[in-house]
């Protein structure tokens, strides 16, 4: 976790910016070690009014929090405050959809493509190619695909099955459920 200070209408003493180091050194503990995160802290003092302000951003998280008080100590205390709860907002939410995509129930259907290709031959001459999309499918296990699915949104994914390596696509089905498409070659 890198973190960096600005300091705006003042000089900022050394016990400061330990103390203000050490309470956002404390927000690392609930992303392990994950070094990838930036931490923007702006201290800004206009006349009576103290005022802190946090940008944390990477690793698909970004979060802003800004506190106003008379005191800077309490202005880094306050929004330390509002940044931990935005963060354990969004470990539970992060964890909620991962145990949803866990209990989700999926009908997996397997493909032997050395058996279908005559019948793919008959229903091309039928069907007009109309556009073509490339891309290199991520490696995923099966509760990621769920969970990255119901978060774009879309209909199907198509992804690198992380335990067979083989391409799949998992779909919603129209009445409940998903369904995986597990073709073996």
């Amino acid at each position: 976790m890198n973190i960096s200070f600005a300091f705006k209408n003042f000089e900022a003493s050394d016990h400061l910016k330990k103390y203000a180091r050490r309470r956002m050194e404390k927000l690392g503990r609930f992303f392990g070690k994950a070094a990838g995160l930036e931490v923007n802290v702006i201290l800004t003092v206009d006349k009576f009014r103290h005022r802190c302000e946090v940008n944390v951003s990477g690793e698909g998280l970004h979060i802003n929090a800004t506190e106003q008080a008379p005191d800077m100590y309490a202005a880094i205390d306050l929004v330390t405050d509002k940044v931990e709860s935005q963060i354990k907002r969004k470990v539970s939410r992060v964890k909620e959809q991962r145990r949803k995509a866990r209990n989700a129930e999926i009908d997996v259907f397997t493909y032997n493509l050395d058996t279908e290709n005559a019948d793919v031959a008959e229903v091309a001459d039928d069907a007009a190619v109309v556009g073509t999309d490339r891309f290199a499918p991520k490696p995923l296990h099966l509760d990621e695909a769920l969970m990255q699915l119901d978060s774009i949104g879309s209909e199907f994914l198509v992804f690198l099955n992380a335990e067979n390596g083989r391409v799949n696509v998992i779909y919603r089905r129209r009445t409940s459920g998903y369904a995986l498409i597990d073709p073996i070659l």
